[in-house]
């Protein structure tokens, strides 16, 4: 479904208007969009926190163009974040507020708002948005339906569910007709690498496309619960650096970090051969290129999955951007989140941002324009535990639902409480949970309130939120 022309100017400023009209769409940039499932940011050798040079194609990246320094995911888990990213919305209003869900088919997404205005919309990849029958056995969970593309009407060669439609070096991505496309004996990193080639030397990379490049790495492997890195990266790293916030803790780290590891660089090594493709083709000169994530790891360490909690290691993510507009050399500290990347790609092609979006372009931040910038993240919490969270600056603030019937596969809850409070300036690392502490009882007092606006705000369900059950005294 395509948005209506009033979806689409709404919000827009009546200069971006005028000269959207002026310039009848002459020399919009390409954008490309590069996700990787569960990278942790701290990995990326240009944020300063890991001395393993894992990244020294993301690095050159960032130096050319922009490091988001603190980017965060509205829910640390894979459906939910992806939805937040194509439609600008936190899951309480998308819908999609776990795993299995799928897009609404009338969501207003940024690539239905591109093709609208002219673009192809292509996508390579797991996508995670569609249909999730549990009655279908694994292998049938990678066609995707048209209208659950979310827009993506172009080029499409993806599957739902990478994770169970493909192993490390063998498995299928299915085509706009549902057909499989087989690989086997090439690393699944490659073989979609390769299939972008195809596109980018392609005449229908002549005029101006949106490209998804969604790819499960560093993602483990759901059945074997194993991170596969390239053979060529096995045991590369077999005596890491091991991030503070894992060290104190039991957890996967010990028999998996190296892994994960070769898994980073394999996927560095990925974001280098886009950026030669772009270079070899011309492309680069009007492509923003962008690399994020959809939630970061943990290595069980916070709880008993990888991710879906408040911390760091869970919501906080990659962001680098290069291109026109954004070859500044900088760094950005203040904070951003998923739903900031719809109108901010929309804006930087000089495209309308339609009102349903409930996040903010960072383009002004790029120029130091911050009054009036929000600093802080509202974020959510699901199948593990229904919970919300505010990030600021120096706060992480947690509220989980207390345990009851269905506690865990809730959109929401009526009553929260606190469970976690951290100070990320004196604690970065995330040692000491704060919460009940009569020391820190005025600041837990202010963020509550300040955390209960923000779901009023972006649409959830009323709520109270009560102080930490445990006081500390």
């Amino acid at each position: 479904m395509k948005p209506s022309r009033r979806e689409l100017l709404a919000g827009l400023p009546a200069a971006a208007v005028a000269a959207q009209a002026q310039s009848g769409g002459a020399n919009r940039p390409n954008v490309v969009l590069i996700i990787s499932d569960q990278f942790r940011a701290d990995c990326i050798g240009a944020m300063g926190m890991n001395p393993m040079n894992l990244t020294p194609n993301l690095d050159r990246m960032a130096s050319r163009g922009v490091l988001f320094r603190s980017a965060f995911a509205n829910q640390p888990v894979c459906a939910p974040a992806r939805a937040s990213i194509f439609t600008g919305q936190y899951p309480c209003r998308h819908g999609v507020w776990r795993n299995a869900i799928k897009l609404p088919e009338e969501s207003v997404t940024f690539p239905k708002v591109m093709r609208h205005a002219g673009y192809s919309a292509n996508y390579i990849g797991k996508w995670h948005l569609g249909t999730n029958d549990p009655n279908f056995p694994r292998e049938q969970h990678g066609p995707v339906k048209p209208s659950e593309r979310g827009g993506f009407l172009d080029l499409w060669e993806a599957s739902n569910e990478l994770e169970w439609t493909s192993h490390a070096y063998e498995g299928n991505l299915f085509d706009g007709d549902g057909k499989p496309i087989h690989f086997s004996g090439q690393y699944r990193t490659d073989f979609m690498t390769d299939r972008a080639r195809r596109f980018l030397e392609s005449p229908a990379a002549r005029s101006p496309f949106l490209l998804a490049l969604s790819y499960l790495e560093v993602h483990h492997q759901n059945d074997s619960d194993t991170f596969d890195p390239p053979k060529e990266y096995k045991g590369k790293y077999s005596n890491p650096f091991i991030p503070e916030d894992l060290r104190p803790y039991p957890g996967s780290w010990p028999s998996q970090l190296a892994d994960y590891y070769g898994c980073v660089a394999k996927m560095d090594e990925t974001v280098g051969t886009v950026r030669k493709m772009l270079a070899d083709t011309g492309l680069d000169k009007n492509t923003i290129l962008i690399f994020t994530s959809d939630h970061s790891c943990h290595f069980k360490t916070r709880n008993a999955e990888y991710k879906r909690s408040p911390h760091e290691s869970s919501i906080h993510i990659p962001l680098v951007i290069e291109g026109p507009g954004f070859n500044r050399g900088m760094q950005i500290s203040e904070l951003v989140s998923q739903v900031d990347l719809m109108p901010s790609i929309l804006q930087a092609a000089g495209l309308p941002v339609p009102a349903s979006a409930q996040g903010h372009s960072f383009l002004p931040l790029l120029d130091r324009k911050t009054d009036g910038w929000r600093n802080e993240v509202f974020f959510q919490m699901q199948e593990f535990v229904t919970g919300r969270g505010l990030r600021t600056p120096q706060h992480t603030y947690a509220v989980m639902a207390p345990k009851g019937p269905g506690w865990k596969a809730v959109p929401s809850a009526e009553k929260y409480v606190e469970y976690m409070l951290y100070d990320n300036y004196a604690d970065p690392f995330q040692h000491v949970n704060l919460a009940g502490r009569a020391t820190h009882s005025e600041v837990a007092r202010a963020l509550r309130q300040r955390l209960l606006a923000r779901v009023t705000e972006a649409g959830d369900a009323k709520a109270a939120i009560e102080p930490c059950w445990f006081p500390y005294s």
